[in-house]
């Protein structure tokens, strides 16, 4: 059994971990005492995800997220501009169109490869000075006035506090969508540069992405009942390309999907406290969100600039004092953080479920929601606003 000593310890070495580990190492006394525990990774989507290089996966960043990992000289070498977000719903009449020209901003965000951010992320971290520290997954154990003890393995860490940055260990809150989401990869006969589109059907949402990696592509990320999504799994390449044009419409011609297609499950999962002690959670491990709009990591995201902000001045003051009391500054954390959380969470909730009810009143209100937003822009751009870079306290 042996035993090592820092002042923060980041369970769980994902895109919000390694984020909040560089922000940490920018204004930590001496960076090597802020340890990243690599061991606990976040569920795959599948078994070949296991392996980052392998993830599947796309994400949408959005404007604020781009400039924080700018910042860090993190932004993967590859990326998709979305500078036009076209939001509809199939069969009903009823659109709205958000711009970038709306908010003088170069592109409203951006499509990355989770392989490429994470191989960035990977590539910084190891010049910031951190302590990365490899193993099977990490506990935390108990918390007393002299720090949070925490096992990997065969090694005890102490810590003066400890932060949960993935996993799905958010149970407080917990709703079952039931839906799917079919992740796959379609090119289009007409595709628009720099165009996300957002559809909503009676089945759940359909996002198509401008693709980071492959020309004039879109990720899909199609939202439908379960064994709907099995359903559509199976298909054939020609009859799935034909489902998916029917259900997208034809604003990009045809839609044609030759690459392999990956199911997981969707529901909404938050712890309603961040801190329990010296014990933080940012990320997954403070909420999983339904995929519509893209705002499960960008949320993460402000979770670790929020964090880092807050337990600088406390990382400074404990350099001269090991016993500084962190609780003024996760409750600060705390504090600042619930009311993105509560906005991100509820709009991400209620927006999948109210265009999906299947009551024809409802679906013509929702209609008739989209179309005010796009002919009065004071409507529009509180939504536009919270997507371009979130509330921020």
């Amino acid at each position: 059994m042996t035993s090592s000593a820092y002042d923060i310890a980041i369970l769980g070495a994902g895109p919000v971990g390694r984020v909040l580990a560089l922000m940490l190492a920018r204004v930590a006394p001496d960076p090597a005492r802020i340890a990243l525990l690599a061991g606990s990774a976040p569920t795959p989507v599948t078994a070949a995800a296991a392996v980052p290089a392998a993830d599947p996966r796309v994400l949408a960043m959005n404007h604020g997220s781009r400039v924080l990992l700018e910042s860090l000289h993190a932004w993967p070498d590859r990326s998709a501009d979305i500078r036009n977000i076209h939001v509809s719903q199939r069969g009903r009449l009823g659109r709205t169109l958000i711009q970038h020209t709306d908010f003088n901003v170069p592109q409203l965000g951006s499509v990355v490869a989770y392989s490429g951010l994470y191989a960035k992320l990977d590539e910084c971290v190891a010049a910031s000075g951190v302590t990365v520290l490899s193993g099977p997954p990490a506990q935390i154990g108990l918390q007393d006035a002299d720090g949070v003890r925490i096992q990997q393995g065969e090694t005890e860490i102490l810590c003066g506090v400890a932060v949960q940055s993935d996993g799905a260990g958010a149970t407080d809150v917990r709703r079952d969508y039931d839906q799917h989401a079919v992740l796959t990869t379609a090119h289009a006969t007409l595709p628009r540069r720099g165009w996300a589109w957002e559809r909503f059907t009676s089945e759940g949402p359909l996002a198509l992405l401008p693709h980071p990696q492959t020309p004039d592509a879109y990720s899909v990320v199609w939202c439908s009942a379960p064994d709907r999504a099995a359903e559509l799994a199976a298909l054939d390449n020609t009859a799935f390309s034909h489902a998916l044009t029917q259900a997208f419409g034809e604003r990009l011609g045809r839609l044609s999907s030759q690459a392999p297609r990956h199911v997981f499950p969707l529901a909404l999962s938050a712890r309603r406290a961040q801190v329990h002690g010296r014990v933080a959670a940012i990320g997954n491990a403070a909420q999983t969100l339904h995929p519509v709009a893209g705002q499960g990591l960008n949320l993460g995201l402000r979770d670790a600039a929020r964090l880092a902000q807050t337990l600088a001045g406390w990382l400074a003051s404990r350099a001269a004092n090991a016993g500084a009391n962190p609780g003024p500054a996760l409750a600060e954390f705390a504090n600042a953080r619930h009311l993105d959380r509560f906005i991100t969470a509820g709009l991400t909730d209620f927006m999948p479920r109210i265009f999906a009810t299947r009551l024809a009143p409802v679906e013509h209100a929702c209609g008739a929601a989209l179309l005010g937003m796009d002919l009065a822009s004071p409507l529009r751009a509180p939504l536009a606003q919270h997507l371009l870079q979130g509330f921020r306290a």
